[in-house]
């Protein structure tokens, strides 16, 4: 069982920026491909960026150009880097690793507001 802790979620405000983290329990340098997902009420959970072991990277058509997903193998973390944020970005963002199985952290709270 891999556990996943996230940080960085918040309120923001139009066109802001955040930063999200992910720490697995395992080493990231062993996981087969990490990713964020979201999901906003009313809607169905939606990938928003993976990365694999080969640091091949997918991003969501709403989020190209704005999110940046990133690993750092010395801190053992991913990020989420998100720039000019709106509104329909407001979800919570998991953390997702696939590693023997799906994995998944507890969630983080962005919600982007005027």
């Amino acid at each position: 069982q891999v556990q996943l802790v996230e940080s960085g979620g918040g309120l923001v405000q139009p066109g802001g920026s955040l930063r999200l983290s992910c720490v697995p329990s395992t080493s990231i340098f062993s996981i087969g491909v990490m990713g964020w997902y979201r999901h906003a009420p009313g809607k169905q959970r939606e990938k928003v960026a993976t990365i694999s072991g080969s640091r091949s990277i997918s991003y969501a058509d709403s989020v190209k150009g704005r999110f940046t997903i990133s690993i750092n193998i010395a801190k053992n973390t991913m990020y989420l880097q998100m720039n000019s944020l709106q509104p329909e970005d407001t979800a919570v963002y998991y953390c997702n690793a696939e590693h023997y199985g799906s994995h998944w952290g507890q969630g983080t709270q962005v919600t982007v507001s005027s």
